[in-house]
């Protein structure tokens, strides 16, 4: 079994109920399940890869855990599904823990940091940290950079869609002694990510059902969300 289907199983471990509302909006994908609603961040159209899905108007009152199977899909639309189910089961309504901003705990260390994607914000919290990022800007480094950037960072701050790109395992093994961050809306607040490397887990959890549906179905992006739910992070022990 390969690390990605070890990590998929550990996060799809114990998952049930089903999907009582799916939206995938301009910016966030949202999966509603029985215990809580999970986001994952919407792929760009034209992404390669981006097609339709075949079972569209058929995804409302599907098993949560049917979905999962989907983070190995080739078609970026379906990782970003199983992404937000299982955030539906994890990031559960009355999950508590750290309300702190992961950019903010981060912050606290003043260390030599390396974040995986460029966050709203982050010039301000994290002046002096390097970004590596897909596209990148003119402050921002090429992934390519990443190897000998992750080899001398004390903390790593990684974008949660990692996890639908599957390029999370890859950058952990980058940085075996950095403290590690897995932040953003999409992160599954699970324990069982602590075991594959991750030290915090910076998510978010929705507490205004109604507020949040309707804001990813007419395009809200992370600025909108801050109105429908509160930041979490977990700490390894």
């Amino acid at each position: 079994m390969t690390s990605t289907n070890i990590m998929i199983e550990a996060l799809s471990d114990q998952m049930n109920g089903h999907a009582r509302k799916v939206i995938i909006g301009l910016n966030w994908t949202l999966v509603e399940g029985p215990i809580g609603i999970g986001l994952a961040h919407t792929p760009v159209r034209g992404t390669s890869g981006c097609f339709g899905l075949s079972n569209a108007g058929k995804l409302s009152g599907k098993p949560l855990s049917d979905f999962v199977g989907g983070l190995t899909s080739e078609n970026p639309f379906d990782r970003a599904l199983a992404l937000a189910a299982i955030n539906a089961h994890h990031n559960s309504f009355g999950l508590s823990g750290n309300n702190a901003n992961g950019l903010d705990l981060a912050a606290e260390r003043q260390n030599e940091t390396v974040v995986i994607g460029r966050f709203p914000g982050l010039e301000n919290r994290l002046p002096q940290a390097k970004v590596i990022e897909r596209e990148p800007g003119p402050l921002d480094f090429p992934i390519t950079s990443a190897p000998a950037l992750l080899a001398k960072a004390e903390t790593l701050l990684i974008t949660a869609s990692t996890v639908t790109d599957g390029s999370l395992l890859n950058y952990l093994a980058l940085a075996p002694d950095a403290l590690t961050v897995l932040i953003g809306p999409g992160t599954p607040l699970s324990p069982a990510l602590f075991e594959i490397g991750i030290d915090i887990l910076a998510g978010f959890v929705i507490d205004d059902k109604k507020r949040v549906i309707t804001t990813v179905a007419q395009g809200g992006a992370v600025k909108a969300l801050k109105s429908c739910g509160r930041n979490v992070c977990l700490l390894r022990s």
